[in-house]
């Protein structure tokens, strides 16, 4: 739980998978694989949760700096986040 290589390289694990996401997103929409009838809006929606998902990790692998543990207990509760989906206000209007 100390060593902040491990959790760095878990970051860019993260990392990879939100960037693979985003590409693989935008390639369904430019090769017709996203519904016609899908609103505009609910295009870019997605895009600007899967670009604020990985800046919240990004912010959490800098909490290595200070702390290990506060990094790995902020990066749980935003994986918690986007799992459980709360209606939580504050947090709705990030995406």
């Amino acid at each position: 739980i100390h060593y902040r290589t491990a959790l760095l390289i878990y970051w860019a694990n993260i990392l990879l998978f939100g960037v693979l996401l985003l590409a693989s997103w935008r390639y369904a929409g430019h090769a017709g694989l996203v519904r016609d009838d899908m609103a505009p809006e609910t295009a870019r929606s997605i895009e600007c949760r899967i670009i604020v998902a990985q800046a919240l990790y990004a912010f959490g692998a800098l909490f290595s700096i200070f702390s290990t543990i506060w990094s790995i207990v902020f990066i749980m509760l935003v994986q918690l986040n986007y799992a459980v989906a709360p209606k939580i206000g504050a947090l709705r209007r990030l995406y």
